[in-house]
């Protein structure tokens, strides 16, 4: 599998993972103190071939991914569920602990957010299905962002990145009723 776009990883260790699953550039951010010479190396990556951001789905990888979405509008994002990044003996969390497949499967998915943000879903809405501030809300959260395939988001970040990935109402309804299915089923 080759990948045109330039991905976005921590480090030296995310590389070598991304290399092991598909045929693909990477641009190192070294940690979450990215700096600005390697912002700049993104912009030139973007308007050449394009990229993806694929950062570990922990705090320093949502503000790494933060940083590089305000810098650099237009990029990809690729979202790798926590339990397919963590290490076999439990200690470390990260794109190189993650199988070759969820690795080509976060690629494949990668999804561009939008800049023109239109709000299909409220804040109520999201609370009426039980995503924000409810038990169990986290766990639903967890879920939903497997399926619409836009990452782990706590409750306030859950509601922009819907907007940001243009997630129809419909859509929404599909993926949450799959949610309490599952539940169902626990």
């Amino acid at each position: 599998m080759r990948i045109k776009e330039f991905i976005v990883v921590e480090g030296k260790d995310d590389t070598t993972a991304i290399k092991r699953a598909v045929d693909a550039d990477t641009i190192e951010t070294n940690g979450s103190a990215i700096n600005q010479e390697t912002i700049e190396r993104i912009k030139r990556a973007q308007k050449t071939r394009g990229v993806i951001i694929f950062t570990d789905p922990d705090y320093p990888g949502e503000k790494i991914r933060k940083t590089i979405t305000e810098n650099v509008p237009g990029c990809k994002h690729a979202f790798l569920p926590k339990e397919a990044a963590i290490a076999k003996n439990g200690k470390g969390l990260g794109v190189e602990h993650a199988h070759i497949e969820a690795i080509r499967s976060a690629l494949r998915d990668a999804q561009t957010m939008s800049e023109a943000i239109q709000e299909e879903m409220t804040q109520e809405d999201l609370i009426t299905a039980g995503l924000i501030g409810g038990a169990g809300s986290k766990d639903r959260r967890i879920m939903l962002g497997k399926i619409l395939k836009i990452g782990y988001t706590n409750g306030k970040q859950l509601h922009k990145r819907l907007m940001m990935f243009q997630i129809s109402r419909q859509e929404f309804a599909e993926a949450l009723a799959v949610v309490i299915q599952e539940e169902k089923h626990e």
